[in-house]
């Protein structure tokens, strides 16, 4: 299994701000678009039916953007192991020239499902999401 996952998000006329591009708040929820894409996607069905994550911070630094119709590569994985409920992420954001446009590094807490309150991750949790 893949410890990192990828998608292409196209900029829409919804997502175009007052400057023409991309705005700041659509690279956000495409940022916890990948987070949720990639845990439904390797996360064991068992973890999934257990745990929910919410964004605890977002750190995003912007060297470019994209306009209605252009595309980019979202790439996303974990760098490191969990300590306690948390676990940070990092999303890339590659434009068609294949430069670095977005780069977001969040920080994630995992919940019990059923009673709301915080989870140690566990090893096993964070298994299909282990770098190499």
């Amino acid at each position: 299994m893949s410890n990192r996952f990828t998608r292409t998000f196209t900029a829409g006329p919804d997502h175009i701000d007052v400057m023409g591009h991309v705005n700041n708040a659509v690279w956000v929820q495409w940022v916890q678009d990948m987070a949720t894409a990639h845990w439904e996607a390797a996360a064991r069905p068992e973890d999934k039916e257990a745990f929910v994550w919410l964004v605890i911070r977002h750190e995003i630094d912007y060297r470019g953007n994209i306009s209605v119709g252009q595309s980019v590569t979202a790439e996303t994985w974990i760098p490191d192991g969990a300590r306690g409920a948390k676990s940070n992420r990092r999303v890339d954001f590659t434009d068609s020239a294949g430069r670095v446009i977005v780069s977001a590094s969040t920080t994630w807490a995992m919940l019990d499902r059923e009673t709301g309150r915080l989870a140690r991750v566990r090893p096993e949790v964070m298994a299909p999401f282990a770098q190499p």
